[in-house]
């Protein structure tokens, strides 16, 4: 007779340290799964705290608030309804573990602790958790041997081969796998080594929420033994997906799943930031966000972005304008606001520039204007948004892009001020490829009306910080496009000067830029967040010291 297994992909968002919702979140996951007739419900990498918790699973308070929950789950499975596949952090003696769980008959029937502990990247995990045995056990469940494995166990040699050598039907592995551009092509490649290694199908689910500057897409994938991704989850979305197992001739494979279509380019990108700015602001509890509307092209991005991820009644957009603002950078602002539907007004800073002149004059007597000045009005309109956050509840986007945080083309206590930066890890070319992706698409879940929300003049003028008559970005900096071309070989690659410029870059250019990239540390300790999207974003990817003397000369 051949025997079947009914596996239901929980694809569910849990929020970092708030234990009791997440096993709620469980619970009606589960309970859907049931409505499906499954046996086991599976969900990601240690679903019942959030992932990553940091340094929160050192507390004594948090390891018992976990397990409490998973032994709470555990006895909810004595229903006859499905059993679950949970990760949480488990203590045992002086060892804490990242550990899968199989909850099945009212009790814990099976523990699987992490082998490969990730230290690279977001990743350390090393700094508080304990390597599990090198060679699990497969897990029984209802006739079939589960090759349970926790997130880097698939990435690894070691782990995958032994189970499948102990006689592993095939491969079930929760995942927290953030979110890069590169990332299906990474997961796929891992899994696929795995699978060809050992000729086990393979089972992928992954975490889905934005959490501070990581973001989870979901993106489960079924993988047969021949390498082939066979079934989908959808990237973005939550959900509880069905898939049918059988046992065959030839051993256990995956007969039916989902069948979602995963999309790439700037629509992916796009999404993924949309969800790290809804999950920021609704996890912690804002009312909305407030955005300085500038006429330009970043500005005007963010404020798409945050329409998209909230609505427009929860955004809020200022035009600040001073004596440098062209009549046309105010017409494209209030252009832009009233195809967004958002909240819009002009506070001028001329008067508050002027006060700040005057209090200045003694102590600047003498000395020509430069660019002190021109950070005095960035300023004033930091102060300003801060001002109304306070006031009304609201958080500060920022607008930066990853070109200008790369060279410090931003002022400190300015234009960075605010709790979160959508554009963070955005390169300025990449800017414009999502604004005119974001014109022509709308894409599901979505929140902003549909057609072309960012006028395009905003487009295609000249990008400039109008702080001064005639000003133009390059002015300052190279063009975009060769900027971003060697950030992106310095930041994303290491690559050494030279071989830049044996890609066909000038030599004075890339020293400058590699100088200017070095000396605007000290302001990115002190930016926001934003969501990561390359492979390298600045924050937990990439820790170069401040105080730094290292210049490739070589």
């Amino acid at each position: 007779m051949t025997r079947r297994l009914k596996i239901a992909i929980c694809q569910i968002a849990p929020v970092v340290g708030d234990i009791a919702g997440n096993k709620a979140k469980i619970l009606v996951a589960r309970a859907e799964a049931a409505r499906a007739d499954a046996d086991l419900a599976v969900f990601c990498e240690l679903v019942v705290c959030g992932y990553p918790p940091e340094d929160l699973v050192a507390k004594p308070a948090f390891q018992r608030a976990c397990r409490a929950a998973v032994e709470d789950l555990a006895i909810t499975t004595a229903d006859g309804g499905p059993a679950m596949i949970v990760g949480a952090p488990w203590k045992e003696g002086a060892a804490l573990y990242n550990a899968a769980l199989l909850l099945a008959g009212g009790q814990i029937a099976a523990i699987r602790r992490k082998v490969k502990l990730p230290n690279y990247g977001v990743f350390d995990e090393p700094r508080r958790f304990t390597p599990g045995p090198e060679f699990p056990p497969p897990t029984a469940f209802k006739g079939a041997k589960l090759g349970l494995m926790v997130c880097e166990d698939m990435w690894l040699p070691g782990a995958g081969e032994a189970l499948a050598e102990a006689g592993a039907d095939f491969f079930i592995v929760p995942h927290g796998s953030p979110f890069r551009v590169t990332a299906l092509e990474e997961r796929e490649a891992a899994a696929k080594e795995r699978v060809l290694a050992t000729g086990k199908p393979l089972l992928f689910v992954n975490q889905l929420a934005g959490q501070d500057e990581v973001v989870f897409e979901g993106a489960a994938f079924i993988m047969d033994r021949g390498g082939e991704i066979v079934h989908r989850a959808p990237q973005f979305e939550p959900g509880v997906f069905l898939s049918d197992w059988e046992e065959r001739g030839n051993g256990w494979e995956c007969v039916s799943g989902p069948s979602a279509e995963w999309v790439g380019g700037s629509e992916m990108i796009y999404r993924a930031v949309v969800l790290g700015v809804r999950d920021y602001i609704e996890k912690n509890r804002f009312s909305g966000v407030v955005i300085g509307l500038s006429g330009g092209v970043d500005s005007a991005l963010t404020a798409a972005i945050a329409v998209d991820a909230l609505g427009p009644e929860r955004v809020r957009c200022v035009m600040m304008p001073s004596r440098y603002t062209a009549p046309h950078s105010l017409e494209d602002a209030a252009l832009c606001a009233r195809r967004l539907g958002v909240s819009y007004e002009t506070i001028p800073i001329e008067p508050a520039v002027e006060a700040f002149r005057s209090m200045l004059e003694p102590a600047f007597k003498g000395r020509a204007a430069d660019v002190t000045e021109e950070n005095i009005q960035s300023r004033i309109r930091g102060l300003i948004l801060m001002a109304l956050s306070n006031k009304f509840g609201p958080m500060v986007l920022t607008t930066g892009n990853k070109s200008e945080m790369s060279v410090g083309y931003a002022t400190l206590y300015g234009d960075m001020n605010g709790g979160y930066n959508p554009l963070k890890d955005i390169y300025k070319t990449d800017v414009y490829r999502l604004c005119r992706w974001r014109n022509a698409n709308r894409a599901p879940g979505l929140k902003g009306p549909e057609g072309e929300v960012i006028p395009e003049r905003i487009i295609t003028k000249a990008p400039s910080a109008e702080l001064r008559a005639g000003q133009t970005d390059q002015d300052s900096l190279p063009p975009y496009d060769i900027l971003d071309g060697i950030l992106e070989r310095l930041v994303e690659r290491e690559m050494a000067v030279r071989d830049i410029v044996a890609d066909g870059f000038d030599e004075a250019t890339v020293a400058r830029v590699e100088h200017l990239l070095y000396v605007a540390e000290y302001k990115r300790r002190q930016a926001p967040p934003g969501p990561k999207v390359t492979k390298v974003n600045f924050g937990r990817d990439r820790r170069y010291p401040i105080t730094n003397g290292w210049r490739d000369r070589s």
